[in-house]
């Protein structure tokens, strides 16, 4: 499948601290957003903002280095792995980034594609279109 990149924002308005989100779907479809994490070496982290955890969002994470630390203490995501170490363990989507010219791009195809069985129902034979908003 062909990459298809929109630009989302300059890496000068990316926070070092906490997340910026990018929405995906129809505003109907109330689909979970990216997160993305800038960290102090400019390196741009996208994740999926939902994780296996009752009223948990990526986007209340901090960056530590090579971990995504929740509030409190409450989860961590290794960045390594993409997984979630504690609680509990589990895989984190990431998305694919482009840095260009101080610019982040995310592939809105790769966006498209359901990140759950969930996702998949309810789209059934409509396709998800990206509906790009900063929050």
């Amino acid at each position: 499948m062909p990459e298809q990149w929109t630009m989302i924002c300059r890496l000068k308005d990316m926070p070092l601290a906490g997340a910026r989100m990018v929405q995906r779907g129809l505003a109907w479809q109330e689909l979970p957003g990216v997160a993305l994490f800038r960290d102090a070496d400019d390196t741009v982290h996208a994740l999926l903002d939902m994780l296996p955890l009752p009223g948990a969002s990526l986007a209340g994470g901090t960056l530590d280095g090579a971990q995504l630390l929740g509030p409190c203490g409450s989860w961590l995501v290794d960045l390594g792995s993409d997984r979630l170490v504690a609680p509990v363990q589990a895989a984190v989507r990431r998305y694919a980034v482009r840095l260009m010219d101080g610019r982040i791009y995310l592939d809105v195809k790769e966006l498209n594609i359901p990140a759950s069985r969930a996702e998949q129902a309810l789209a059934g034979s409509f396709a998800l279109l990206p509906h790009v908003q900063m929050a």
